[in-house]
C-alpha cells in the first residue's frame, strides 16, 4: 500500500506537470523497486502472459504504421507471450488517467525531451524498474545476450543510467546522429562551402542574408538539446560536457560556458524570424519547411527528417545534405550529438519478467528487420546495414568523415516545487532570444539560477 501511494502520489504531480508546464512534484523518497537488486534474469517466462506494451508514434511509425504491430506478433511468436499495444503521438494524455488510478503498462516507450517530461518524472522519483538485469538475458530466440549485441557506449550514459550508480534503468533505443540539416542542392548552386568553424559560419549567414535567406531555423526549442549537448563538446571536450550536465558549482562563469552562451544568442540573430511562432508540436512541420523552400540552411535535426518530410514540396534540386556543429576555431573538433530514444519499465507493472523479456527481444535481429522498415537502427552492431534509404545510410555515416559523436545529457536531480525541467531552464527561452522577448542575460541568469537547484537536488 504504501508503494502504491507513492507511485499514485508521484503520477498525480507527472499530470500536473503537464497542464502547467511547471514541475511541482514533492520530493518522493526512493521506490523499494528502484533499490532492489536486480533479480535473476527471467530468461523464459510462463507462456501465455500477456503485457501491455504503451509506445509513442513517431515519424518511424509514420513511415511505417504497422511497426509495433509487427514487433508485438514476431515477439508473440517468439515467446508464447501476449501484447496489448497501445500507441498514440500524445501517449501521455493516452496513458495519463489508468496510471493516476495505479494501473500501469508494463513496458513504456516513451524517450526523454518531450513537452510533458513524463519520463523525465519517473527518473526523478525513481519510479523505474532496474533493468541491468536485462542486459545479461539471453536476446529471444537467439544465443547472445543483450549486452552482447548493444554497441559500444550506450549503456554508460546518463540517459540509461541516470543515477550513476553502474545500474541500467532506461534501455536504449533507436539512433540517430543528429546535426545540422541543410539543401545540399542550394549549396551546390551557388558554389557555397558547407562551414566547418562559427567563423565561417557568421560569414555565410551574412552572404544568404543578401539574397533574402536566413541562416537558420529550429522545429521547436527541444531540438536544441542535441545542439546544445555537441556544441558543449565542440567547445569544450568532454570533460567541459561533463561538468555542465552535472551542474559543476561555477560552470556557467567558465570562458566555455560563456563561448556557448555567445554562440547561440548571436545565432538568435541570424535565425528565421517566423521560427517561434511555429516551433511548437502542431507546427514545427512549417520550421522544417523553411529549409525545403530556401527561406533558411540549416536546421539541427535527426537522420529522421528525410523520412518525415518525404511527400512535402521542396526546391527545384533539393537535396538533402547534413554536417556536424562547427568547430570553435581552425582546427578544432566537429561534434554531431548521437540521439537515442529510450524505453523503460515502471515499478509499479504487473508483469516484469516478460515485460523484461519484451525489451530483450528489441534487440533481436527479427525486430531490427522490423524497425528497418520504418527507417528505425536499434543500436546494436550491423544495424545501419538493414537500412534500404541511401540517404540515411550517408547519414549514419557522418562519424566516417570526421566528425566524433557526442553522447550524454543532464544529471537527473529529483522534483522540486518550481524547479523546471532542463528543457524549460536551458532550451525553451531560445524562442524568446530570437523574437527579443527574452534578453541573454535574462536567459543566463535563469540557467545560473537554476543550476544551482538542480546540483543541490542532483541524484
Amino acid at each position: 500500500m504504501k508503494k502504491f501511494l507513492a507511485l499514485l502520489l508521484a503520477l498525480s504531480m507527472v499530470f500536473a506537470l503537464a497542464a502547467c508546464g511547471e514541475s511541482k512534484a514533492p520530493e518522493q523518497p526512493a521506490n523499494d523497486a528502484a533499490e532492489a537488486p536486480a533479480e535473476a534474469p527471467a530468461e523464459a517466462p510462463a507462456e501465455g502472459v500477456t503485457i501491455q506494451v504503451a509506445a509513442v508514434s513517431t515519424a518511424f511509425t509514420d513511415n511505417y504504421p504497422e511497426m509495433w504491430a509487427e514487433i508485438a506478433a514476431a515477439f508473440e511468436a517468439a515467446t508464447g507471450n501476449k501484447v496489448e499495444l497501445i500507441e498514440d503521438k500524445n501517449l501521455e494524455d493516452v496513458i495519463g488517467p489508468s496510471m493516476q488510478g495505479g494501473e500501469y503498462p508494463d513496458v513504456v516507450y516513451l524517450p526523454v525531451g518531450r513537452p510533458a517530461a513524463l519520463t523525465e518524472q519517473f527518473i526523478k522519483d525513481n519510479l523505474l524498474t532496474d533493468l541491468s538485469d536485462v542486459m545479461e538475458m539471453t536476446v529471444p530466440g537467439e544465443d547472445v545476450k543483450v549486452s552482447e549485441k548493444i554497441s559500444d557506449g550506450f549503456l554508460d550514459t546518463s540517459l540509461t543510467n541516470p543515477y550513476s550508480d553502474g545500474k541500467t534503468y532506461l534501455a536504449p533505443m533507436f539512433y540517430d546522429p543528429c546535426g545540422l540539416f541543410y539543401n545540399a542542392g542550394l549549396f551546390e548552386e551557388k558554389g557555397w562551402e558547407v562551414p566547418t568553424t562559427w567563423d565561417e559560419m557568421w560569414e555565410l549567414g551574412d552572404k544568404a542574408k543578401e539574397e533574402g535567406i536566413a541562416l537558420f531555423t529550429y522545429p521547436t526549442t527541444g531540438y536544441f538539446d542535441a545542439f546544445l549537448y555537441s556544441l558543449m563538446y565542440a567547445v569544450g571536450g568532454p570533460e567541459f560536457f561533463d561538468k555542465a550536465t552535472h551542474y559543476e558549482e561555477g560552470i556557467w562563469d567558465t570562458p566555455e560556458a560563456q563561448t556557448c552562451f555567445d554562440i547561440i544568442a548571436k545565432l538568435a540573430t541570424y535565425t528565421n524570424p517566423v521560427t517561434p511562432a511555429q516551433a511548437n508540436d502542431q507546427d514545427f512541420k512549417q520550421n522544417q519547411q523553411l529549409i525545403l523552400d530556401n527561406k533558411a540552411l540549416f536546421m539541427p535535426n535527426g537522420s529522421w527528417i528525410a523520412g518525415e518530410m518525404a511527400d512535402s514540396p521542396r526546391a527545384d534540386g533539393f537535396k538533402w545534405g547534413m554536417t556536424g556543429i562547427p568547430a570553435v576555431k581552425e582546427g578544432g573538433d566537429r561534434y554531431s550529438f548521437c540521439w537515442f530514444q529510450q524505453s523503460w519499465i515502471p515499478a509499479g507493472a504487473e508483469n516484469v519478467d516478460a515485460a523484461k523479456q519484451f525489451i530483450a527481444f528489441l534487440y533481436s535481429d527479427k525486430a531490427q528487420e522490423i524497425f528497418a522498415k520504418g527507417g528505425a537502427v536499434q543500436p546494436i552492431t550491423g544495424a545501419a546495414d538493414t537500412v534500404a534509404d541511401p540517404e540515411k545510410k550517408e547519414f549514419l555515416a557522418i562519424y566516417d568523415s570526421g566528425v566524433k559523436p557526442a553522447m550524454g545529457g543532464f544529471a537527473s536531480y529529483k522534483a522540486v516545487a518550481g524547479l523546471g525541467s532542463v528543457r524549460e531552464v536551458f532550451l525553451d527561452p531560445v524562442n524568446g532570444l530570437v523574437s527579443g522577448n527574452v534578453t541573454v542575460e535574462e536567459w543566463v541568469n535563469g540557467i545560473k539560477e537554476a543550476s544551482t537547484q538542480m546540483l543541490a537536488n542532483i541524484q
